[in-house]
């Protein structure tokens, strides 16, 4: 496992905008626009979209290796 969860700039950065998404939401559920509410959802969404993108672009946490199970033997592999 990594110690490194989500300290990333993707994971930061799509945190963000779903909050503020999030914030955007409630501020127009409480003003009673329906309008406001969906568009808050849909900026929400969008911190998603764009971690997935960052995580592309190499700005997301690096892929796990497998762990190898106890007395299990190490197999070399030419790369």
């Amino acid at each position: 496992m990594s110690n490194a969860h989500g300290h990333t700039p993707a994971a930061w950065t799509g945190v963000t905008i779903a909050f503020i998404g999030f914030c955007v939401s409630g501020a127009f559920t409480v003003l009673a626009n329906p309008l406001g509410f969906w568009a808050g959802m849909v900026i929400a969404l969008l911190g998603g979209v764009v971690t997935l993108g960052m995580r592309a672009a190499g700005l997301g946490a690096p892929k796990a290796k497998p762990l190898r199970m106890v007395g299990e033997k190490q197999v070399q592999t030419q790369e």
